[in-house]
């Protein structure tokens, strides 16, 4: 039996419920013909993320229903509304005994990100202990690679809607940085006003 080749798997955080959007959640804000959840999770399987894992929260259940995620594994966070650290727990404890050795984690809200950043990113992946993520003019941003080696450090210092910023903050001189603005564009969809990209 051949070795199969090391797993970077990809880990969408899709679970907010759009406070500063009255409510909508962002998983199901459409662009292009699209759910947002179903394009990002698309990219990361085009940039060669294996499995993929969407952490769903607000309104969980209408996701499950219109959303076409073939082939995700769909994971629920009921503390999603303690902020995005909650999800990024939920997704790395999904990950255990997956096989995966890195996670590759992107956020729904940034449809301007696609295949193309993700699959840089992933590319410096060394081994369980790479640590990595996308610069966008020399400004740290998303996709953020975590080799398997930090996802315990990373899930202790997850909390409120601040992530993983703690642990990268403390890492920052391990983190590879890969220049990803010639083809991304990191904005967020966070207020009525930033729906104007999706149009």
């Amino acid at each position: 039996m051949t070795e199969k080749p090391d797993q970077v798997a990809g880990l969408l955080l899709a679970a907010g419920g759009g406070r500063r959007l009255g409510g909508r959640p962002k998983a199901l804000l459409e662009h292009r013909g699209h759910l947002l959840v179903e394009r990002a999770a698309e990219a990361l399987r085009a940039a060669g993320c294996t499995p993929v894992h969407v952490v769903l929260g607000a309104q969980s259940d209408d996701v499950r229903k219109r959303a076409e995620l073939p082939g995700c594994v769909l994971v629920d966070n009921p503390e999603w509304a303690e902020g995005m650290g909650s999800s990024l727990r939920a997704g790395l404890t999904s990950l255990r005994g997956t096989g995966a050795r890195a996670a590759l984690v992107s956020l729904v809200d940034q449809p301007g990100i696609g295949p193309e950043a993700m699959a840089r990113v992933l590319a410096a992946y060394v081994s369980e202990a790479s640590l990595a993520a996308a610069s966008y003019g020399g400004t740290r941003g998303h996709p953020v690679l975590f080799g398997a080696a930090h996802w315990t450090g990373v899930a202790a210092a997850a909390v409120g809607d601040r992530g993983a910023r703690d642990y990268l903050k403390v890492h920052s001189d391990a983190i590879a940085l890969v220049e990803c603005g010639d083809v991304g564009q990191p904005y967020d969809i966070d207020t009525p006003a930033d729906l104007d990209h999706l149009t």
